[in-house]
């Protein structure tokens, strides 16, 4: 009877033995490995967003200060503007250069418009309301075609990013530190030089700021229509090129051709 009884204690054991086993089996086959790749997919998916998520930011982030540019100018002597008013050929005038006394003459409007220190948008809508009187519903629109003054354009990780009037001769360090310095996120390593070619092209040139500082390249002087880029220390060279050549109002700014 005792043998008996060992013997089925034995053999309850094996089989407790091999239940156990095939749990152990199963929970790490299945548990581990599949949430381990679970989470590989979701940290590389994540990671996939945020890399797209960045580039988008870094583009936009380029070209909101050329759009801002572009709507918050003031117009002055020198520049160059048009006026389309839609379906009336006779009322859109072109390439109008705006005079020192920054009033510039208008069919049906006496006096002309004063468009001095106005953006284009407060031009199109006072002409907008003059010509109401003899226009049902006028469409304005104010193109700005050229800057007429030297300027420069320092954008990106700076204090102060804008374009600023040349009124006298800068160096690459002196327009930077004019538009409030490199931020802390700024990487003075990768400044880009963007410059019109004889072409009618741009010109992108890569400048590290650390080593002309420690004077082992004289610093550069900037000609009127340079733009200094200072990208943030993650963003792309590549896009910052790419926004670059679709940025309108960099040829605004030199009144190149689009």
């Amino acid at each position: 009877m005792e043998d008996s009884t060992n013997m089925l204690h034995r053999y309850l054991k094996v089989i407790m033995a091999i239940i156990l086993g095939t749990l152990v089996s199963n929970f790490t086959i299945f548990g581990q490995p599949s949430g381990s790749n679970d989470l590989k997919k979701v940290t590389n998916v994540t990671e996939s967003r945020t890399s797209s998520n960045d580039t988008v930011e870094d583009e936009t982030a380029i070209l909101s200060y050329y759009n801002n540019y572009l709507r918050n100018y003031r117009l002055g002597p020198d520049d160059v503007i048009s006026v389309q008013v839609f379906g009336q050929p006779n009322y859109s005038l072109s390439n109008i250069v705006v005079p020192p006394t920054a009033r510039i003459a208008y069919p049906l409007i006496k006096g002309g418009v004063f468009v001095g220190g106005r953006t284009t948008e407060e031009v199109g809508n006072e002409i907008s309301q003059k010509l109401d009187e003899y226009i049902i519903d006028p469409q304005v629109t104010v193109i700005l075609e050229k800057v007429g003054s030297a300027r420069f354009g320092v954008l990106g990780k700076v204090g102060s990013p804008g374009f600023k009037v040349m009124n006298r001769r800068y160096n690459l360090y002196e327009a930077i530190v004019e538009a409030g310095g490199i931020t802390k996120d700024g990487d003075q390593k990768r400044i880009v030089l963007v410059r019109l070619n004889k072409n009618g092209g741009f010109d992108q040139t890569v400048i590290d700021l650390g080593e002309l500082l420690k004077g082992k390249k004289p610093l550069p002087y900037l000609v009127p229509g340079d733009q200094i880029i200072v990208p943030e220390k993650r963003w792309s060279l590549t896009k910052v090129f790419d926004v670059i050549g679709r940025a309108s109002a960099l040829r605004i700014l030199l009144g190149t051709p689009f």
